[in-house]
């Protein structure tokens, strides 16, 4: 006897129709009936992993809490280092503080000193942190 492939013995093959001595009209159809069962296994492995993104999402959603930033604010700006700069271990990781002028709803921020000098770029909130003082 020859060996055969897992492959093979799951979607069985031309060889293995010799083997098994089925006719040609009964391989097709089992053959054809095997393929249509291989598309309903794929759809429901991807209905599954898109139910297992959802619900990795609603727990993941449970522990973010939103951090919104009004005007007046006091914020501290995080230094970003250029690239090929080498930043210390005790060098600052936070600028400011700076007063929030105004605040989009898409996250981004206009930030002026506190001499009233305004920042010529938006800053992202992502990169600021709250300042209490």
């Amino acid at each position: 006897m020859e060996a055969v492939m897992p492959l093979e013995v799951e979607i069985p093959s031309l060889r293995v129709m010799v083997d098994s001595e089925l006719e040609e009209v009964e391989w097709e159809k089992v053959r054809y009936e095997q393929l249509n069962l291989i598309s309903e296994k794929r759809i429901a492995a991807i209905c599954h992993h898109q139910l297992y993104q959802r619900r990795m999402a609603k727990s993941y959603d449970k522990k973010v809490r939103p951090r919104g930033f009004h005007e007046g604010d006091l914020v501290l700006k995080k230094i970003l280092p250029l690239p090929g700069e080498d930043q210390s271990k005790w060098a600052p990781n936070y600028e400011g503080p700076y007063v929030v002028k105004k605040a989009f709803s898409g996250g981004a921020l206009l930030l002026s000193r506190m001499d009233g000098e305004d920042l010529v770029r938006p800053v992202n909130s992502d990169s600021v942190r709250k300042y209490y003082a």
